[in-house]
């Protein structure tokens, strides 16, 4: 038996919790694949042909504000994409990006970025929390399972 747990009215899409599921507001559903990003509760869910297929747990910005929020889509897709920010190199394990990287196109205030991704890490522990500079960090063998599923350009709505 499903308990409701909660009904959300979100800015841009309608997302009814349950148990077990979590239905994606219509004019997602279209899409062949769909990723829905809840800050409030930290947690991915992943869509196909309007239904879910998956949810993981994930950690997001530090401050609500790091982890941007709106549409966005995959940009691209790197196995062992290096850390530039302090020169490690790809499948290094001090990396904190993991070996998988999902790369997002991120438009705020008329301006692109590519900074922001979804990606493994290299401290389990983190998951759940709030502790990002504003990437979506991932357990690493949850993201090289998505990683193999995700196409480019697939939509990916972040949210409270």
């Amino acid at each position: 038996m499903l308990f409701l747990v909660a009904m959300f009215l979100l800015p841009t899409a309608v997302v009814t919790a349950h148990a077990e599921s979590v239905q994606l507001a219509q004019k997602y559903a279209k899409h062949e694949q769909f990723i829905l990003i809840d800050k409030s509760s930290n947690k991915l869910y992943f869509y196909e042909s309007g239904k879910l297929t998956k949810s993981f747990s994930v950690a997001t910005g530090k401050k609500p504000s790091y982890t941007p929020e709106g549409l966005f889509t995959i940009h691209e897709k790197i196995k062992n994409r290096p850390y530039y920010k302090e020169k490690i190199k790809g499948g290094d394990p001090k990396n904190p990006l993991g070996d998988r990287w999902l790369g997002l196109e991120v438009t705020r205030n008329g301006k692109t970025s590519y900074a922001y991704g979804i990606h493994g890490n290299n401290n389990e522990k983190s998951i759940g929390k709030y502790v990002s500079a504003g990437c979506i960090r991932m357990h690493n063998k949850e993201v090289r399972w998505l990683f193999d599923q995700i196409k480019s350009s697939t939509p990916v709505l972040i949210q409270k």
